[in-house]
């Protein structure tokens, strides 16, 4: 059990209880306790009750859900015996995860020698570049390199033309910048752990979306931060989009107190979710209010290839709460373009930049100069040349994965780079090694999770060329059908109708 817990109430718990999926086919027969302890179970394993939640008392789930106490007592007692959750005399019942379940992991399982050699890879959502446009920034930074030559080549804060031209993107989203408000580094990754090595310490609390970028929870695990997951809520189910919880947020930050919130607020990764403005207000005065600074992941932000809505930086909408922002060249234009920016208030930019000094002197220069011309005059090329691209994979892969694979749900994103699919309770991790045999390489979805949770999820990325679409829904069947096989999961979802 944490130090800190959030608590689900009665009410809330009844609702999440009538939101869960129900299966093609459910035996009526089943006691009702059954019924209910593996509902609460599936709640867990997907993340929507996070580990470490204190459940309702019996008596006042009982009234909530119209059930006798003995009913609820029993569910319980089933759920504790498989390992699902752990009770003290004086300290109620909270959530757990058995304990064998295995442990969430960032490392894709690698392949064997002997798979195709033609390998399909869904474990990174990564574009190829845009050509002929990086070819010709790169030809023009080369004649622009000479005079940067003539100095040392150390910018703890980035080449001033690059600073300006990050500057003038977030005025032009509507937040006004300067270039002493910008420090440059190398990539979104950099950046994140330049911020939590200046702002975190080893104990101190971060909330965190759950899901949540796998990289930045494996950071600050190994940071030894404590982690306190909140989960994103679909009020309809699955296949819609999700938004954030506010009760929860305002719980977390106002129980918790965590030094810092980790949002993705546009195109989330791996859930492609787009938070709208007015929740993105709410969520910035509640961190405010507890003092919590919020760390606004932006790195998919130019990436709205199926909506119009653009909503405004996080830092634009609430000028007295603190708030750092993130992006990077990686999505838009290259990940083998390490440029990455934190925006954030003059102060702490030069606090980055003289703490930075001590591990990198500074992005290279000839990357910056690239990244520059291409952020800077040739930005509206760029941008249309990659959302016509993802517009072009996402109508080619989504029609043949929902072909090949029926039983899986998805909510179809409208940006972004990433697919969050329910693979209807066969385990993530399962398919991941089944993939090793049909020449693929996937990203399950306990990789996202702080606990360990989402093992029924599989995260597929939108940068799948058009041309492989039908082939790499074909080889997903395949792994599926050879996970089935081998595998030994959870128990059958059951729905209690409440």
């Amino acid at each position: 059990m944490n130090d800190w817990q959030s608590t689900v109430t009665p009410p809330a718990l009844a609702r999440l209880l009538r939101a869960t999926r129900a299966p093609q086919s459910v035996d009526e027969r089943r006691p009702t306790y059954r019924v209910l302890a593996g509902q609460v179970r599936r709640l867990i394993s997907e993340g929507r009750l996070p580990v470490g939640t204190r459940m309702p008392a019996e008596r006042e789930l009982a009234a909530a859900l119209a059930l006798s106490r003995t009913t609820i007592a029993t569910a319980y007692e089933t759920l504790r015996g498989e390992g699902y959750l752990h009770s003290r005399r004086g300290a109620g019942s909270w959530t757990a995860l058995p304990a064998d379940s295995p442990p969430p992991t960032d490392a894709l399982f690698p392949l064997p020698p002997d798979s195709p050699s033609q390998v399909i890879d869904l474990g990174a959502a990564s574009p190829a570049a845009p050509q002929p446009l990086l070819a010709e920034a790169a030809a023009h930074a080369v004649e622009q390199l000479p005079a940067y030559a003539l100095g040392h080549g150390n910018y703890p804060t980035g080449v001033p033309m690059l600073r300006e031209v990050v500057a003038q993107r977030f005025t032009e989203r509507g937040l006004a910048t300067t270039p002493d408000q910008i420090l440059i580094t190398t990539g979104a990754m950099s950046s994140l752990d330049l911020v939590r090595r200046t702002l975190l310490r080893r104990g101190d609390r971060v909330a965190i979306e759950s899901p949540s970028y796998a990289h930045v929870l494996r950071a600050l695990r190994q940071a030894e931060t404590r982690l306190v997951p909140v989960p994103q809520h679909r009020p309809e189910g699955p296949e819609q989009l999700p938004c954030w919880d506010l009760d929860d947020w305002r719980q977390v930050l106002r129980g918790a107190n965590p030094r810092l919130a980790y949002v993705i607020p546009d195109f989330h990764n791996p859930t492609g979710a787009l938070i709208g403005e007015e929740q993105r207000r709410e969520l910035l005065a509640a961190a405010r209010a507890a003092g919590t600074t919020v760390l606004a992941d932006e790195t998919m932000a130019e990436l709205a290839w199926g909506t119009d809505e653009r909503p405004r930086p996080m830092a634009a909408l609430d000028r007295a709460a603190q708030v750092v922002t993130v992006g990077s060249a990686s999505k838009l234009i290259w990940g083998g373009l390490r440029v990455g920016w934190i925006r954030a208030a003059p102060a702490l930019i030069r606090r980055l930049a003289a703490d930075r000094i001590h591990t990198d002197g500074g992005t290279a220069v000839l990357e910056q100069l690239i990244c520059a011309a291409l952020l800077g005059e040739r930005f509206s090329e760029v941008r249309e040349h990659r959302l016509a691209q993802l517009r072009g994979d996402a109508a080619a892969l989504l029609p043949a994965l929902r072909e090949w694979l029926p039983r899986w749900r998805f909510a179809e994103p409208i940006g972004g780079m990433t697919l969050w699919i329910d693979t209807a309770g066969l385990s993530g991790a399962a398919l991941s090694r089944a993939g090793e045999q049909v020449g693929l390489r996937i990203a399950a979805g306990s990789r996202f999770g702080a606990d360990g949770a989402f093992e029924a999820f599989i995260r597929l990325p939108l940068t799948v060329p058009a041309a492989a679409a039908t082939e790499t829904a074909a080889r997903l069947a395949a792994a599926v059908s050879v996970a089935e096989q081998d595998w030994r999961g959870a128990p059958p979802v059951e729905t209690l109708a409440v």
